[in-house]
Parts: structure tokens; C-alpha cells; sequence
């Protein structure tokens, strides 16, 4: 089984940071930084990130909105879609910088940014999707199950 963590660290008034590793503890290795929508007491559609929990992640092929990966990239066979996740529908990892490029999902990207304003964006998404990808693939492909576990820092005191 090919473990993937998301440990949120940074709650803005629109967006959350948060790190990704791969292979989980105690070998979890850094993989990459996740940019998902605020978290909220109570679930708004398209501004709300996803409550923590542990979630099979499968291919979705056909997509009506990120099909057109499958066109731009020879290597890309389908998204990677969170199953299950409560309140929720078509949740994916993918590329993007900011919260507006996400509606519920998670993004991925090599570089954090930090804002005055306490907001977050990240940069070097496709890189950083592409690397990701290619070895949740390799898992896939092994047919080993894939699962994301989403957690908050415990050390966090922020409100919700």
C-alpha cells in the first residue's frame, strides 16, 4: 500500500498550507506542498477543504473539467479522485496556485508563498504534480491500494 500525509500547518482566511510526504510514518519522505480552500466550521461548496480522515484515492477517467489533462500529458491516464470523503464529490489532486484554482480539492506545488495578509498560494504546481503522479502511477500500476490521510498540526491553536 502507497501511503500519502497532508499535515495542514497554515490557515489563512481563504486558504490552507500544508506539507505532503509519501510512504508514511516512519519513513515518510517530504514529496511536496498542498493548497487546499479554508477550513470551516460548516461546509460552504467550493470554499471549504476537506475534513481530515484518511481517503482511497482511485483514477477517474473522463472528467469533464480536467480531462483535458489526459490530452496535455502523455503520462497523465486519469485523476487521482479522493473516494468517500464526507459532504463531498469529485475531490482531486491536482495542479494549481491559489484557492481560486481549487473547489474543494487539494493542490500540489514545490514552493510555498506566504502573503502579509496571512494568505497562502504555490508555485512549481505542474512540476510538482507530475512528480506525485508518476508515483501514486507506480503504485497503481503495482495494483497496490493508494490512501491520502489529511491531518491538522495538533501544535495548531488557530480558530476554526
Amino acid at each position: 500500500m502507497l501511503n500519502l500525509e497532508v499535515m495542514r500547518y497554515g490557515f489563512g482566511l481563504d486558504s490552507t498550507l500544508g506539507r505532503l510526504y509519501i510512504d508514511g510514518v516512519p519513513s515518510r519522505k517530504f514529496e511536496c506542498f498542498t493548497l487546499e480552500d479554508e477550513r470551516r466550521k460548516e461546509k460552504v461548496k467550493g470554499e471549504t477543504c476537506i475534513p481530515p480522515g484518511s481517503y482511497e484515492i482511485k483514477l477517474r477517467h473522463g472528467s469533464p473539467k480536467y480531462g483535458k489533462f489526459d490530452d496535455r500529458w502523455e503520462w497523465h491516464h486519469g485523476m487521482l479522485w479522493l473516494q468517500e470523503v464526507p459532504d463531498f464529490e469529485w475531490v482531486y489532486i491536482h495542479p494549481g496556485n491559489d484557492d481560486d484554482d481549487t473547489d474543494g480539492c487539494i493542490l500540489v506545488g514545490q514552493v510555498p508563498l506566504t502573503f502579509p495578509d496571512g494568505e497562502f498560494k504555490i508555485g512549481k504546481s505542474r512540476d510538482a504534480y507530475a512528480d506525485l503522479y508518476r508515483k501514486v502511477m507506480l503504485a497503481m500500476d503495482a495494483e497496490e491500494r493508494v490512501v491520502i490521510h489529511v491531518m491538522e498540526d495538533i501544535r495548531d491553536t488557530s480558530p476554526r
